[in-house]
């Protein structure tokens, strides 16, 4: 796993860019793993200031709220859209749809778009009880795409977005564990001293459950973006 410690989302933002720029060298038609969340803004905006083309590569979202339409200014497709598609036009986007009628059959549909489209690189946050995607404490590791109810900390943690907690969906659909395992590369961001605890247990603490974000040191091509504040608790820097 490679740590680089960073004193901005800024600076962070710009080591992605290039990781991207790198990747889209060796394919032009490339899949991304694409988070919504605050984690990864830095990068979207330097994307977008950026030369970068993303016309012949695919996206595939990790995640999305039940219960939110695409016009509604906090579900994850309009984030993606006001923060990058509109401004950096894809190939092909592809995000849950939060508003289907069967869920079940929207996670087996999911499952084999990713199937289909095999993840190049991926891009995650990290929730504060370590959480990735939408991926709880306890979700199994070999998990492929899913629908989730909300724990009363990623409700709270997620409740700044809207007008008050009870807007907060409590359910969202999330790709799996299992699935963000196969991405060929992977590049976490944290920013915060609020990320400092899910960061020592996703670099230095075992891998369990318990931290799903832990699962990452199993993976061979992991690169954690982090400022000084969110890597506070490690013991090797």
């Amino acid at each position: 796993m490679d740590v680089r410690i960073v004193s901005s989302e800024e600076e962070g933002g710009k080591i992605a860019l290039e990781m991207f720029k790198d990747q889209l060298a060796k394919n032009p038609a490339s899949v991304f793993g694409l988070a919504t969340g605050s984690s990864p803004e830095g990068f979207y905006r330097e994307a977008v200031a950026s030369d970068i083309d993303f016309t012949k590569a695919t996206s595939i979202n990790l995640d999305e709220y039940v219960g939110l339409d695409e016009n509604n200014d906090q579900s994850y497709r309009y984030f993606m859209k006001d923060r990058l598609f509109d401004k950096k036009p894809f190939k092909k986007n592809y995000l849950p749809n939060g508003m289907a009628d069967d869920l079940e059959a929207e996670v087996k549909n999911y499952d084999e778009i990713i199937r289909e489209n095999p993840i190049d690189l991926q891009i995650l946050g990290i929730g504060r009880n370590g959480h990735i995607g939408f991926n709880e404490p306890g979700t199994p590791t070999d998990i492929t795409t899913h629908v989730v109810d909300l724990t009363p900390s990623t409700i709270e943690a997620n409740a700044r977005f809207f007008a008050n907690e009870d807007e907060v969906p409590r359910q969202a659909i999330s790709m799996g564990l299992g699935s963000i395992q196969k991405s060929k590369k992977i590049i976490l961001f944290a920013y915060g001293e609020e990320k400092a605890k899910a960061i020592q247990g996703c670099i230095e603490g075992p891998v369990t459950t318990h931290v799903p974000a832990s699962i990452l040191q199993n993976l061979s091509d992991v690169t954690v973006i982090a400022d000084n504040a969110a890597t506070s608790l490690l013991k090797n820097k």
